[in-house]
C-alpha cells in the first residue's frame, strides 16, 4: 500500500520502558507509536488539542496489528515512523515501525477512528482536515 511522507522520530529506552529483564514491555511500543503519530499530524500543522477544541473531533485507535521481530532493550536508541496509508471519510491508516541501528524491531498497522469529542462517536473528518490529508497523496 502507498504510503505518505514519512515521519521519524528517536527515543531511548529507559528503565521505565522496560520490564524486569531490561526489555521495552510490549504496550510501550503503542506508546511511542502514538508519539510518531502526534507528530505526523503536527507536521502537517494539525494539533490534536486544537482539533479537540475548535473541530470537536479526536482521532482514536480502534486497531491495531502488531508484529514484534526483535527486542529493544534497556538505554537502546530507536527511531519510530509514522506514514499515512489510507484516508477514509471517517478514519486513517497508518503504517509504522520501529527500529534499531536499521534492524526493525516492530511493525504495525494502525486504524484511526475520528470521533465526536464529546460523546466519542464516529463522525467524518473535517474537511479543513481532510484537504491537509489528502494533500498527501494517498488513497
Amino acid at each position: 500500500m502507498p504510503v505518505s511522507r514519512i515521519v521519524s522520530m528517536g527515543l531511548r529506552i529507559y528503565y521505565e520502558d522496560t520490564d524486569a529483564g531490561g526489555v521495552v514491555y510490549y504496550a510501550n511500543y503503542l506508546k511511542f507509536m502514538e508519539r510518531a503519530r502526534s507528530e505526523w499530524l503536527r507536521s502537517l500543522g494539525l494539533d490534536v488539542v486544537e482539533l479537540a477544541r475548535e473541530e470537536q473531533v479526536l482521532f482514536a485507535v480502534y486497531r491495531a496489528t502488531v508484529d514484534f521481530k526483535a527486542p529493544a532493550r534497556l538505554n537502546d536508541e530507536v527511531v519510530v515512523t509514522a506514514g499515512l496509508s489510507r484516508v477514509r471519510r471517517v478514519g486513517l491508516s497508518f503504517e509504522q515501525e520501529v527500529s534499531r541501528n536499521q534492524t526493525l524491531l516492530c511493525r504495525a498497522d494502525v486504524k484511526i477512528a475520528c470521533v465526536n469529542a464529546v460523546d466519542f462517536r464516529p463522525r467524518p473528518i473535517p474537511d479543513s482536515v481532510l484537504r491537509r490529508l489528502n494533500s498527501e497523496n494517498v488513497a
